[in-house]
C-alpha cells in the first residue's frame, strides 16, 4: 500500500489543509480536492486506499456524492468527516462504502484507525460483496504480503464453489479465520458456521458429537441430540485438527463424503448431510497416510483443494499491522490500550514466533496489563522478545495533547526511574481486577519459558510450587493439549 494515496475531497479548504498535515506526520501521502475537481485528480481507483469525505457546500449533497464513488469505483472506501444522518436512506450496496467517520477536533489515533480500515478494505474487496457481514472478520485475514495475499486469492477463488478444501498451516496461523472468511464469501454465507475440533473431544464421544443420537442410543442418553452435520444443514462443518481423528471415525466420515447421508447413533433413518466440509490441520497428513495413521481414501476426498496458512515468521512485513489491529480490537472491547515504539516492533520483527499470530496476540493483550496507556520500548518487552543484536532504545516523547475545543491537556505518560507504568487512568481503575490480570500474565508467562514444568516456573517467581498450583486451579490455567 506504500505507493497509493488517500484522497481528501472537502470544500472547506482550511479543514482540508488540517487533514493533509496529520497525513504527511503519519507518513501518508494523499490528494487534495473539491466536490467539483476530484474526478480530474485521480488516474485509477487503484492508486487510492480510500477517500475522506467532508463538507460539499452546496454543489452536493453527502448522499449524492457517496453514489457518484460508487459509480466511480463500488468498493472504494470512504471516511466521513461529518456526520450523515440521511446515509441510511441509501441503498445498502452505497452506504456500505462507508467504512468510519473522523470527528473534529481531529485527533491522530482516530484519523489512523480509519485509514487502517480502508487499507483491510482494499486487501479483502470482497467484504463489501457480504450483505451482513462487518469488517471485523475480514480484518482478521490482514497482511499486505505476498504469501497473505496469496491466501486472500485462493480463498476468493474457492468461495464460489461446494469443493471440499483442507487448511493446512501451523497452530496459531488462522486456519479457523481462513475457514469464517470462506464461508462467508461463499453462497453459503446464509447458512450456520459450524466447527468442531475433533482432537480435543474424546474418541468414544466424537461420533455422537459429529452425528447426534437417538433417546436410549447408550447409557446417559436420556433425550435424542442434533449433531453437528445436522446443525450446520445448508451451511458449513469446519473440522479442526481433522488429523487427530481417530481412524474408527475416519471411516465413518469418509461415507458422509460418499454418500452425502449419515445415521444418527442408535438410528436406522438417514439423514441427508447438506453440507460443505473444510478442514485443517497441523500435521503432515501425507506423512500420516504413509504411518497408517490417516487413510488414503478420506485424505484425497478431503485434499480437493488445500490452503497452506503461511507461518507468522515467514511474514513479519505484516507484524507492524497486526500490532495496530490487535491494539485497536483491544482498545474496542476497552480491554486495554498500549502503544509499541518503532524499535519494539522492529524486535518483534526479528522473533521467530513459534505460536505465530495466537503468540502475538497473548503478547500485546499481556503488554496492555503490563503497561497501561504507556510506552512500550524494547527493554520493556519480554526476555525472549529482546533483541539479540543492539538495538538503541527509542525516546519516549514529552508531548501532551492539546484540544483545541477546550484547551485541557490530556495526562502525560511519565517515568519516575523505577516505574515502568502510567500514571493512573482519568476515569480509575479496578484494582483488583488488574492485580489479578497481571499475576496471571506473570504465572502463564513464566510457565511457559519453562515449558510447563511447575516447579521450575514456581522458583522463576518466587514461591512455593504447591502455592503456583493453587493459583493455577484457581485460574484455571492448563497446557494446551
Amino acid at each position: 500500500m506504500e505507493t497509493k494515496q488517500l484522497l481528501i475531497i472537502e470544500d472547506n479548504q482550511t479543514r482540508s489543509h488540517e487533514l493533509a498535515i496529520i497525513f504527511e506526520f503519519i507518513g501518508e501521502t494523499c490528494i487534495q480536492a473539491t466536490s467539483q475537481n476530484w474526478k480530474q485528480q485521480v488516474d485509477k481507483s487503484q492508486n487510492l486506499i480510500g477517500i475522506f469525505l467532508g463538507d460539499t457546500k452546496d454543489n452536493y449533497s453527502i448522499n449524492d456524492m457517496l453514489k457518484e464513488i460508487y459509480a466511480f469505483d463500488h468498493s472504494m472506501p470512504v471516511v466521513t468527516l461529518y456526520d450523515n444522518p440521511d446515509v441510511d436512506d441509501l441503498p445498502e450496496k452505497v452506504s456500505r462504502l462507508v467504512v468510519g467517520k473522523v470527528n473534529w477536533p481531529l485527533h491522530q489515533n482516530q484519523v489512523i484507525e480509519t485509514i487502517h480500515a480502508c487499507q483491510y478494505c482494499r486487501d479483502n474487496e470482497h467484504a463489501f460483496d457480504s450483505d451482513h457481514q462487518s469488517l471485523e472478520l475480514f480484518r482478521s485475514m490482514i497482511g499486505k504480503s505476498n504469501a497473505m495475499q496469496g491466501i486472500r486469492a485462493l480463498l476468493e477463488q474457492v468461495a464460489k464453489s461446494d469443493a471440499n478444501v483442507m487448511i493446512l498451516g501451523e497452530s496459531g496461523t488462522g486456519k479457523e479465520v481462513a475457514a469464517r472468511n470462506l464461508h462467508y464469501m461463499s453462497s453459503r454465507k446464509d447458512g450456520p458456521f459450524v466447527p468442531i475440533n475433533c482432537g480435543a473431544i474424546p474418541a468414544e464421544l466424537l461420533e455422537s458429537e459429529l452425528f447426534g443420537h437417538e433417546k436410549g442410543a447408550f447409557t446417559g442418553a436420556i433425550t435424542s441430540r442434533k449433531g453437528r452435520f445436522e446443525l450446520a444443514q445448508g451451511g458449513t462443518i469446519f473440522l479442526d485438527e481433522i488429523g487427530d481423528m481417530p481412524l474408527s471415525m475416519q471411516v465413518k466420515l469418509l461415507r458422509v463424503l460418499q454418500e452425502k447421508t449419515f445415521e444418527k447413533v442408535g438410528g436406522t433413518h438417514s439423514i441427508k448431510a447438506d453440507v460443505r466440509i473444510i478442514a485443517a490441520t497441523h500435521r503432515n497428513l501425507e506423512d500420516e497416510v504413509k504411518k497408517n495413521s490417516f487413510r488414503e481414501d478420506l485424505f484425497y476426498r478431503l485434499n480437493v483443494f488445500p490452503v497452506e496458512m503461511p507461518p507468522l515468521r515467514h511474514r513479519t512485513e505484516d507484524i507492524p499491522l497486526l500490532v495496530n489491529e490487535l491494539i485497536a480490537r483491544l482498545e474496542r472491547e476497552e480491554r486495554g490500550n498500549v502503544r509499541l515504539s518503532p524499535n519494539a516492533v522492529q524486535a518483534l520483527m526479528q522473533y521467530d514466533w513459534p505460536g505465530n499470530v495466537r503468540e502475538l496476540a497473548n503478547l500485546i493483550e499481556r503488554l496492555c496489563i503490563l503497561f497501561p496507556f504507556g510506552i512500550v520500548d524494547t527493554k520493556d518487552l519480554p526476555e525472549k522478545y529482546q533483541p539479540s543484536g543492539n538495538v538503541p532504545s527509542y525516546d519516549e516523547p514529552e508531548l501532551a495533547l492539546v484540544s483545541k475545543s477546550d484547551n485541557v491537556a490530556e495526562p502525560k505518560h511519565v517515568h519516575d526511574g523505577n516505574s515502568t507504568l502510567a500514571h493512573l487512568p482519568a476515569k480509575g481503575v479496578n484494582l483488583k481486577e488488574f492485580v489479578a490480570k497481571l499475576e496471571m500474565s506473570y504465572i502463564e508467562q513464566a510457565l511457559m519459558e519453562e515449558d510447563w514444568v511447575v516447579a521450575r516456573a514456581a522458583k522463576r517467581l518466587g514461591m512455593r510450587r504447591t502455592t503456583l498450583v493453587e493459583k493455577m486451579r484457581k485460574y484455571d490455567m492448563q497446557k494446551a493439549g
